[in-house]
């Protein structure tokens, strides 16, 4: 947390444990702030990386909690919003739940043994839950009351004419077991002419040292480098074993690209307009997607996505924070 507080009227306690929950979380204070809600957030300090799910959960709950604890200490808010269910497991006092996905959804067996049933009395003791999208909400199965506020999308203003784009492909692979790299580069192996590319950003070189034939690596970049990317870029390739939002695929959309994906588990919310906008390129059969998607694009493809992502752009949002949420907050 930075300075000193006087008395806000939210606290917002971010655990922040990837970049995408840092920059979500800074949106969502904005929202707030431009609502007229002065709002103050609590980071949680940054955590080692450690073997299992169940030891990097608690040290992250931990460290949520301690924000949160020297935050009080300085201030008291008006409403209390935890960003995520594993910044409530050890919460010194009760607040708002933001989150985009439940430990049972994510942490099935021995991976989520003691955060699911603690999750399941803090979504139960909340006040009021903040999800992300309705399919996070159903997943959760609490009967606490709750405003939906999607994670706004806009176009980045970057974007090129399909028939300037000279990027073939580009997937997003920070976490490459969970966005299923493997299956992506596999369907890239077989789908690919010699004249094609595939980017992929958020990976070292150092963790894939054979990318293959027609694959460039260009590690993390920061989000102007990449949604520069994006808007030269075909399609957005990308075969999650689960998705808890989709914020990539559809900032991919925003900027112009197909969509090419699986289904996937979790509250994967750019797949539905992923369907809608196309269903021949969602499915297990990811090549026969690719060539469809550059062979016989459909020719409204962009226009109709940028009328799918209308729910999601920072003024449909704002407008649910002014007119929805802040009177639930703060009464």
């Amino acid at each position: 947390m930075e300075g000193k507080l006087s008395a806000p009227d939210i606290l917002l306690v971010s655990l922040g444990s990837t970049a995408g929950l840092r920059a979500s979380d800074e949106a969502f204070a904005s929202l707030l702030r431009n609502a007229g809600a002065t709002t103050e957030v609590a980071r949680a300090a940054p955590q080692r990386q450690v073997p299992t799910l169940a030891l990097t959960d608690l040290l992250w709950a931990r460290a949520s909690a301690a924000a949160a604890r020297s935050a009080l200490a300085a201030c008291r808010p008006q409403a209390i919003i935890y960003s995520a269910t594993t910044a409530t497991l050890l919460w010194p006092q009760l607040g708002a739940i933001r989150f985009d996905a439940s430990s049972a959804e994510n942490r099935p067996g021995r991976h989520g043994f003691w955060q699911r049933p603690l999750e399941r009395r803090r979504l139960a003791q909340a006040p009021l839950l903040i999800p992300t999208s309705q399919a996070a909400l159903a997943a959760s199965a609490a009967a606490t009351d709750a405003v939906v506020v999607p994670i706004p999308v806009e176009a980045s203003g970057s974007s090129r004419e399909a028939t300037e784009r000279d990027i073939t492909a580009i997937t997003y692979a920070s976490d490459p077991e969970k966005k299923g790299l493997d299956r992506v580069l596999t369907a890239w192996a077989l789908a690919r002419r010699p004249d094609e590319r595939l980017v992929v950003a958020g990976l070292s070189a150092e963790r894939l040292p054979n990318p293959g034939a027609g694959v460039e690596l260009v590690g993390k970049l920061d989000a102007s480098a990449y949604r520069e990317l994006l808007g030269r870029a075909k399609l957005f390739l990308c075969a999650p074993r689960r998705e808890d939002y989709g914020i990539a695929q559809l900032e991919a959309l925003a900027d112009g690209c197909q969509l090419v994906t699986t289904e996937a588990a979790g509250g994967y919310e750019a797949l539905t307009l992923a369907r809608e906008l196309d269903p021949r390129l969602v499915g297990d059969e990811l090549a026969s997607a690719i060539r469809s998607a550059l062979d016989d694009p459909r020719p409204d493809y962009a226009a109709r996505a940028a009328a799918l992502l209308e729910p999601y752009s920072p003024a449909a949002v704002q407008q649910i924070v002014t007119g929805k949420l802040l009177a639930r907050l703060l009464g």
